[in-house]
């Protein structure tokens, strides 16, 4: 078992492809995305997460993407949004939460492989009018 609790985000730098499936249980749907994250050094101490696909919703396709970072925050690191807010902390292998609005997600990221060939990340989103889990797995090309 690999302990992931150990592998900062410049172990995952370059490109992954990445497929999600997002189920949700207030509709009783499943809706998959599929693409390409690519992780690189940002040049100002930050690593940049890319996300770029296709989600599947039945027959519509529909472009997706984003953009996070990763930021040290003296000994440890933190996944911020494109604009700087906070989101959670770089914690593989430990749960994370993050509060928004009246909603909340609560991640994972797992590690699957010394060599960092392989992860998944799997947030659980409850709320008002959300009610969701989106597992996403990458692996080098």
């Amino acid at each position: 078992m690999v302990d992931d609790t150990k592998i900062e985000p410049r172990a995952l730098a370059g490109t992954w492809h990445f497929e999600r499936d997002i189920v949700d249980r207030l509709s009783g749907s499943t809706k998959k995305v599929f693409g390409e994250t690519t992780i690189s050094d940002a040049g100002d101490g930050r690593m940049r997460w890319y996300e770029s696909g296709t989600l599947r919703d039945g027959d519509v396709e529909l472009p997706v993407f984003r953009t996070l970072f990763i930021a040290k925050r003296g000994l440890e690191w933190a996944v911020t949004f494109e604009d700087g807010r906070e989101f959670h902390d770089w914690a593989p292998g430990e749960e994370v939460e993050h509060l928004c609005g009246a909603d909340t997600y609560r991640g994972r990221i797992d590690i699957t492989a010394v060599d960092g060939s392989g992860w998944a990340v799997v947030w659980t989103v409850t709320g008002p009018s959300k009610d969701y889990t989106m597992t996403t797995h990458l692996a080098r090309p």
